[in-house]
């Protein structure tokens, strides 16, 4: 393959990051094409589609090593890997982590996203500012800079920041209820202070009761040793693993069919038959995905998971292997969660150790293992089959469908994909019973449900209650409106969910009822807002995260959320190009395109917290609202858009 390289040349230390991920350069046969490093670049079209795989990780190997990717580290990622500098390039622009400038060693990212808004994110900013230097700016010595970010899914510890660090044996931070003094520690803090058991706070989980014995999903959280697997198997670990291969795969997907699972992802899609579809495809290999990507804003329910019962997620990975013959698992994390991935790793190594991954699982005959995939930094992959590019080596855009990833998934193969708290609630289901768990909740929605509470609420955290709780319910368990203020508003289901009313707050938490009233669960995000919170500004944080996130594959998205923020814009600012009518009738047209004729779930879902703002809270009072979508319901992600 002819490269068509620059003239850029990589450092000694930038191929040392390569090479240490993807061994030692091949020799050469005497003849051979050599590149001017000597490295052979001749491979086979074969050879090169089984490297290409590879490329996300080398590049992740450049950005920790180096703190950023030269034009000659990308060339020589294209020399190892036999990848086109054009695709390579593409690639390590697409992701919002990756830097391509020259920038600091030390970058500090502080959200300024929706909860983090409204809990002193630009009094944080405003320290950074003093201690540091403006935002975007080196401090004196150059080791160090700080920019705003979107959300880094420690909603529930808002203000939140993110510590990028580059160097070997460094990892990056996270820090919840950031001050800036914390920031500065971190930075300056040494490498073997951050390890398995770092400062992210633990938020204690709670029930409708407040009981620890009502916990289902949550009831290891706070109690099992997040680094033994001895801890976890004492609290019933892989109890579930031994049930399910004494039941066969059969009889696990009839326990998932019996107990009604739902996808917890937002697309609501039966487990069990995702499953069995999986399963039943004669084309081999067959693979299964953790979707553990969730970058929706107010979303933390994952992370909440992975970092403090990561054994939990890997016993049920392996059940999912079990049960659709899939012998190769994937956990896609977000680039964002340090902690977590530092935790999956090593249940992994532990359970890999002991015999409950590998060749041959417990000694079961079966094989089964995973692997750890790191985003880095966009929201779009949280779409499966963005996510199944990414995980390839391509840019995280969405694939038209048919065909679906149960028959032509990762590498063209059958492929299962769920999220951490779907997987999660397949223990629950062999510990009990399907029937048993059908039981909890309501007719149309069985099993417990996480919920992510944050905002203006006294207590924010992750509240585990069976489908059918109210809103009301969930606020209260919080503590209810910091400091007993008025109630404005509350985000359901995140930046791609919907506002509900404060005359709203007695309705039930199912799928069915939800999708009555018009609005979705989505991917469980509660987030409320009391008296002092501009709604408004709050809807141009939105715009522009869907802006920003959008992948431009497709026109509709691409330019519809770009559109949605300018006309926002100019109706909050006072700047309309016509009357306010006008300008919200455009809302609701863009709005409808974007629904209608967009790829994927981002594009369709990106104007529904703004629709919902502007009809059911009169954001923009004294408007003519009327005009516009004539479809007022707020459209739920399907099976394929979100897992």
């Amino acid at each position: 393959m002819d490269l068509q390289l620059t003239d850029a040349r990589a450092t000694v230390e930038e191929r040392a990051a390569v090479d240490a991920l993807l061994g030692p350069p091949e020799t050469p046969w005497d003849g051979g094409e050599r590149d001017a490093y000597g490295v052979r670049v001749s491979r086979t079209g074969r050879e090169a589609r089984e490297q290409r795989h590879l490329l996300l990780p080398a590049l992740h190997a450049v950005q920790d090593r180096i703190g950023w990717i030269s034009e000659g580290a990308l060339n020589y990622v294209s020399i190892r890997l036999t990848v086109p500098p054009a695709e390579t390039f593409g690639v390590a622009s697409f992701y919002a982590l990756f830097a391509l400038q020259e920038r600091p060693p030390t970058v500090v990212h502080i959200c300024d996203d929706i909860a983090c808004g409204s809990s002193g994110a630009e009094r944080l900013c405003g320290e950074m500012e003093r201690l540091i230097g403006p935002a975007g700016t080196p401090t004196t010595d150059g080791g160090t800079t700080w920019q705003r970010s979107p959300c880094l899914g420690l909603c529930e510890q808002a203000p939140a920041a993110l510590v990028q660090r580059a160097g070997i044996g460094v990892t990056d931070r996270s820090i919840g209820c950031a001050r800036a003094e914390d920031v500065v520690a971190a930075i300056t803090s040494r490498a073997d202070e951050i390890g398995l058991g770092a400062d992210v706070a633990t938020i204690a989980p709670q029930t409708a009761d407040e009981s620890r014995s009502e916990l289902r999903l949550l009831r290891r959280v706070g109690v099992v040793d997040p680094g033994s697997l001895d801890s976890y198997r004492a609290e019933g670990g892989y109890e579930a693993l031994r049930m399910a291969v004494e039941m066969g795969p059969g009889g696990v997907i009839r326990e998932l069919k019996d107990a009604r699972l739902m996808g917890r992802g937002g697309a609501a899609f039966p487990t069990g038959v995702k499953w069995e579809a999986v399963a039943s495809q004669a084309s081999r290999p067959h693979y299964f995905i953790c979707n553990a990507d969730e970058s929706e804003p107010g979303t933390f329910k994952d992370r909440v998971l992975m970092e403090h019962d990561p054994f939990a997620l890997i016993e049920s990975l392996t059940i999912a292997g079990y049960t659709t013959a899939s012998e190769h698992g994937s956990i896609y994390i977000r680039g964002e969660y340090p902690l977590a991935q530092a935790r999956l790793r090593h249940a992994i190594d532990e359970a890999r150790e002991r015999g409950y991954l590998g060749d041959d699982v417990m000694g079961e005959g079966f094989t089964f293992d995973i692997e750890v995939r790191r985003g880095a930094g966009a929201y779009i992959c949280g779409e499966e089959t963005a996510l199944l590019n990414s995980i390839e080596g391509k840019r995280g855009e969405p694939r038209s469908k048919p065909p679906f990833p149960v028959s032509r998934g990762l590498f063209g193969k059958p492929t299962g994909i769920n999220n951490v708290e779907t997987l999660v609630n397949v223990l629950e289901i062999l510990r009990i019973g399907g029937p048993a768990y059908a039981q909890i909740g309501t007719e149309g929605s069985t099993g417990p449900r996480l919920f992510c509470l944050s905002g203006t609420v006294e207590r924010p955290g992750l509240y585990e209650v069976p489908f059918g709780a109210t809103l009301r319910d969930l606020i209260e368990l919080a503590g209810g409106v910091s400091g007993g203020r008025p109630l404005k508003a509350v985000l359901l289901g995140g930046a791609a969910g919907a506002f509900v009313r404060p005359q709203d707050l007695d309705l039930k938490l199912t799928f069915e009822d939800t999708r009555a009233a018009g609005v979705t669960l989505g991917s469980g995000v509660v987030m409320a807002f009391d008296d002092t919170v501009s709604l408004p500004e709050v809807l141009l944080r939105i715009a522009a995260f869907f802006r920003d996130e959008s992948c431009g594959q497709c026109v509709p998205c691409r330019v519809g959320t770009v559109r949605q923020e300018e006309a926002l814009q100019r109706i909050v600012r006072g700047a309309q190009i016509g009357s306010r009518d006008e300008e919200l009738a455009l809302l609701g047209e863009i709005a409808q395109v974007m629904r209608d004729a967009s790829i994927c779930g981002l594009g369709q879902t990106a104007a529904n917290a703004v629709v919902s703002a502007i009809e059911q809270l009169g954001v923009f009072e004294g408007a003519d609202t009327s005009n516009g979508s004539q479809d007022r319901s707020v459209p739920t992600r399907t099976e394929e858009q979100e897992s």
